[in-house]
């Protein structure tokens, strides 16, 4: 693994939970170490350390970096008010799990590997989860906004078919047969059809 280098004016401590992400999708999570991130990063010697002193800073580390790299690619503010109409709405997330899929699957492969680490770990399970919480009031209030009557249930509904796609495309057995923009817009056309009816006045 090629030693990493931050963007210019990037601090040390997004290098360290940057270099922790690869490490995890390359190597898993035996291949996450202090050393590991310092030879890899290209940092001194006890560098990592001295910023994570122990496994569970570490780990809570790239948690943390996990969540503010997926909020930047699966940005619930690019997503369109529903009030404009379904069309929108299922092209932006559409484009965005498209995004992540084609762009980003070593993120994909890191969340899964910290959240079996998780189920092991109750320290970092209350911290994987609280972290977590960030993304789903947006996810419940924009299904009250597409009109859902249950929107929590719903939003539950909408995340567990992106998990289960996601899931199934990045280390499943469909690793190699990406969905099209296009084909996971019919997905979600269909999802939201099944939970929310058709819409009436407006093409999807």
């Amino acid at each position: 693994m090629a030693a990493r280098t931050a963007p210019p004016g990037a601090p040390r401590a997004e290098l360290i939970a940057d270099t922790a992400l690869a490490l995890l999708a390359e190597r898993g999570m035996r291949g996450l170490t202090h050393r590991a991130v310092d030879e890899a990063a290209g940092l001194p010697q006890g560098s990592t350390s001295n910023h994570a002193r122990t496994r569970q800073a570490l780990l809570e580390a790239a948690v943390r970096r996990l969540a503010d790299r997926e909020a930047a690619v699966l940005t619930v503010a690019e997503l369109p008010s529903a009030m404009g109409g379904r069309g929108d709405l299922l092209d932006a997330m559409a484009l965005a799990l498209h995004r992540y899929l084609t762009g980003h699957p070593e993120l994909l492969v890191a969340r899964y590997e910290l959240a079996l680490e998780a189920t092991r770990r109750p320290e970092l399970r209350e911290f994987y989860d609280r972290t977590g919480s960030r993304f789903r009031a947006p996810l419940n209030a924009l299904m009250a906004e597409a009109g859902s009557p249950e929107p929590e249930r719903h939003a539950l509904s909408l995340v567990a078919w992106c998990e289960g796609l996601m899931f199934a495309c990045a280390v499943g057995s469909y690793h190699a047969a990406v969905p099209s923009a296009e084909e996971l817009r019919q997905g979600f056309q269909e999802l939201l059809r099944g939970m929310l009816g058709p819409q009436t006045g407006q093409s999807e």
